[in-house]
């Protein structure tokens, strides 16, 4: 679970997306961000969530919203995921696990009784001044636009 919480600054972070370009978290100052950490592209998880983000994609554009996935997949993997399900919104490569870590969405996992390191699926709405409105720690992938609108009163 996250150490940041609603009212913190959210981390800034300096990263490429799948097609290798720039992106940072000052790029969307002046508009709201659903910032979404993922374990895996073309997972069923991850894959009901990012579809269920496209699905309801004009909604959350209309409401003001950009998004933004990060996962530690490659870039040759983020393209793929994105041309299979025709994804509107960009994917980070964080093979270095930077901007996971920052984030606190990176840590101890269990799973069948196992403990390993993982990313832990976490979604941040990020104001339009860069300070986290919202987290979610319980993410419902396969409908988490309708659980971002809900929650945030929407």
């Amino acid at each position: 679970m996250s150490a940041l919480k609603p009212g913190d600054k959210a981390p800034d972070f300096q990263a490429v997306d799948q097609d290798g370009l720039p992106v940072c978290l000052k790029d969307f100052k002046g508009s709201k961000l659903i910032l979404y950490f993922y374990p895996k592209d073309d997972t069923p998880g991850c894959t009901a969530e990012a579809c269920n983000l496209k699905d309801n994609f004009q909604v959350l554009k209309k409401k003001g919203f950009k998004v933004l996935g990060v996962s530690a997949d490659s870039e040759a993997s983020h393209k793929k995921f994105i041309a299979k399900y025709i994804l509107p919104f960009a994917l980070i490569p964080d093979k270095e696990k930077t901007i996971l870590k920052a984030y606190g969405a990176w840590g101890k996992k269990k799973l069948y009784g196992k403990e390993y390191e993982g990313i832990i699926r976490t979604t941040y709405v990020i104001d339009e001044k860069g300070v986290i409105e919202k987290v979610f720690a319980k993410v419902d992938t396969k409908n988490h636009s309708q659980q971002i609108l809900k929650e945030m009163g929407l």
